[in-house]
């Protein structure tokens, strides 16, 4: 099977996983309270658009070392999510099983950018 070439961070399945993540987390939000709208709605929002737009400069970096580095920053970002998303539904703003169906698709943009991360780095260390 021969491997397509990656243009652009769009053609990243992690990236794509994680735009999912994003969208669903705005959606997720526009029902917390009005009152949240400058603490955990922002903070949420920011660490979700966080996500992609690191894969994406890191994308656009020359070295695979700072393509690494933007993408750990990424990875970070979605423990951030996963926390605030923990935080969410401990004081019931969401549902336990919209927390779980978030939470699953975190874990796997996760995994992903996990593997991208692996990945990346076997390519500087060589």
């Amino acid at each position: 099977m021969q491997e397509r070439k990656l243009e652009n961070f769009t053609d990243l399945l992690t990236w794509q996983e994680s735009h999912k993540v994003v969208i669903s987390i705005y959606k997720l939000t526009k029902k917390f309270p009005k009152d949240e709208l400058f603490g955990l709605i922002s903070q949420m929002r920011r660490s979700a658009v966080s996500i992609t737009s690191n894969i994406a400069e890191g994308f656009g970096r020359r070295t695979f070392k700072d393509k690494a580095h933007f993408y750990y920053q990424s990875r970070g970002s979605i423990s951030e999510l996963k926390n605030q998303l923990i935080l969410s539904r401990d004081i019931a703003y969401i549902s336990e099983k919209e927390y779980h169906e978030n939470s699953l698709q975190i874990d796997t943009a996760y995994k992903l950018l996990q593997g991208l991360i692996t990945k990346t780095n076997s390519f500087s260390n060589l």
